[in-house]
Formats: C-alpha cells, sequence, structure tokens
C-alpha cells in the first residue's frame, strides 16, 4: 500500500481583473479630485496676488501723505523751517502748478553726502498722466530739500499713484470742516494747524467697476496756540 500524503491547495496571488478595473478608477477619481484642488488653488493664489499687487501702490500713497501729515511742521511767523501749512484749491509757492496740499515735515531723510536736514516741504497735487488715457491723471509728490535757498528751490516730482480723477481735502478747525486751510493769511482763523485732515481719492476708471472713492483721516499731531504748543489725540 502506498503511503497517503496530505495535499496542498494552491494559494493564488495577485489581483481579479474586477480588482484592478476598480482599483484603476479609484485612483482616477482622486487624481481628478486632487487635480482641481491644486487648480482651485492655483488660481486663488493668482488672484491674491493680483489683488495684493493692486492695492500695494495705493496702500504705499495713503502711508506716505499719513506720515507726512503726522510730521506736519507747526507753523511760525517769519520761521524758514517751520514754513506755512496750506490745503485746498490753490497754486503752489514754490510751484507755478495747482496743488492740493502744500507744507514742512520732518519725514525728510539725512544722509551724510547732502546736506539737507529732516525738515522738508512737500506738496501734493494731480499732474496729467504720462501714459493714461485723454483726460486722465496722477497723483504727484513734489519735494523740496533746500529751504534756505536764496532763489526759488527745485522741486523734486515723485509719481505716489496712477489714475487719480480727483483729491479733495478739508481740514477740521475744531467744530467743522474747511475745504481752504492757509495758516498765511493772517486775517483768517487759519493761522494754526488744523485739528485733523481729510483727504478723499477718486479713483479713475483702470481701478475697475468698483474703484470707488479713498478716504484718509490723519489727526495732527500738535497745534500753536500764540507762545506755547499743546498736543492733541495723543
Amino acid at each position: 500500500m502506498r503511503p497517503s500524503f496530505p495535499t496542498r491547495r494552491r494559494t493564488r496571488s495577485g489581483f481579479t481583473l474586477i480588482e484592478l478595473i476598480l482599483s484603476i478608477g479609484a485612483a482616477a477619481l482622486i487624481l481628478i479630485v486632487a487635480n482641481q484642488v491644486l487648480f482651485t488653488s492655483l488660481r486663488l493664489r493668482d488672484r491674491v496676488s493680483d489683488a495684493i499687487e493692486a492695492s500695494a501702490p495705493l496702500e504705499l500713497a495713503l502711508d506716505t501723505l499719513r506720515l507726512d501729515l503726522q510730521g506736519a511742521v507747526t507753523p511760525k511767523t517769519n520761521g524758514l523751517m517751520s514754513g506755512s501749512f496750506r490745503a485746498g484749491v490753490l497754486s503752489s509757492t514754490t510751484d507755478s502748478r495747482p496743488v492740493s496740499l502744500e507744507f514742512n515735515t520732518t519725514t525728510g531723510t539725512m544722509r551724510p553726502a547732502e546736506p539737507w536736514g529732516a525738515v522738508q516741504r512737500v506738496l501734493y497735487g494731480l499732474r496729467n498722466s504720462v501714459d493714461g488715457g485723454p483726460g486722465s491723471s496722477d497723483l504727484y509728490r513734489g519735494i523740496s530739500r533746500n529751504l534756505l535757498a536764496l532763489s526759488t528751490p527745485q522741486i523734486e516730482d515723485q509719481l505716489l499713484l496712477r489714475d487719480v480723477a480727483r483729491i479733495d481735502v478739508e481740514c477740521f478747525d475744531g467744530m467743522q470742516w474747511q475745504s481752504q486751510w492757509d495758516t498765511t493769511d493772517t486775517s483768517g482763523s487759519t493761522t494754526n494747524l488744523p485739528v485733523a485732515v481729510r483727504l478723499r481719492l477718486q479713483r479713475g476708471t483702470s481701478w475697475g467697476a468698483d474703484a470707488g472713492v479713498v478716504e484718509l483721516l490723519v489727526p495732527m499731531g500738535s497745534q500753536s496756540r500764540t507762545n506755547s504748543t499743546s498736543t492733541v489725540g495723543g
């Protein structure tokens, strides 16, 4: 009699065709979802980058205006370095072109190679746009560093913001807002710095349909009262 040996069943390895098809389908579905998430993230990143790039010049212009106004020098009669504070629709004292703001401020950068101090005279006004359409204008910042010049000082123009249709400036005297302010007018009530300055910038068509008006409100740091100086606004 032959000895009997236990029979071993053959174990199958691998996948069936149906399992393979299901695996490929699941992997394809995951790739489709991942692709949608990736491209959605890329589009969102592009929109955020465009929004940041578009708002950066506006934020820089508003910060420059704010710093200049907060550093405004208190006017003083016959003061060469203190100068005057003028706002509204006016002509510059150092430039023949119309301006909306003109005053002395302490935002000048001191450099060893230049003889100028921190006090400089700045003016803000709209100029015809160089690369814009007909009738478009840009906001410029003019700077004069040589305040002790015997002749008319040279104005250095800086392009601050493109496509600005309108700029309105109002000054608060403690009771009401005034559209004109001139400390050189000794017969009026505007011989001191205003309590606050409010600016409204109307952006042009290149900013889009929802450009609207941008408003900046800046409390002034000090006001002169006869021979004393009182701090307001903290």
